[in-house]
């Protein structure tokens, strides 16, 4: 098995608050739908109203992040047989989402 992280940025869904409760719920159907086959491992929002910091080498602490480091949106982690199993998700979750996702495998 291997694990994908299936993620989008924050700005991709421009949807209505009635399309977004909807992207929401249709969401949640797909976690729940992942839970229910055992590929669920983790997924979440980044909470873009608290600022990111950068924990140095040295552990100190800056509100400085790394260049072109923007994450925003949501994310979801699955563990999967293959690549082609993880399009397949990945395309549940545009489909729920109303937006396009990006796959990447973990190493």
């Amino acid at each position: 098995m291997t694990t994908y992280l299936i993620t989008f940025p924050g700005d991709a869904m421009k949807l209505s608050e009635e399309e977004f409760a909807s992207a929401g719920r249709d969401a949640n159907a797909v976690v729940d739908e992942a839970k229910a086959a055992g590929v669920y491992l983790f997924a979440g929002g980044i909470h873009e109203g608290v600022a990111p910091v950068l924990v140095a080498a040295d552990g100190s602490v800056s509100t400085e992040i790394y260049p072109g480091s923007h994450l925003t949106g949501g994310f979801t982690v699955l563990e999967l047989p293959n690549r082609a199993a993880a399009e397949e998700w990945a395309r549940k979750i545009a489909v729920a989402c109303r937006c396009s996702q990006e796959l990447r495998e973990v190493m």
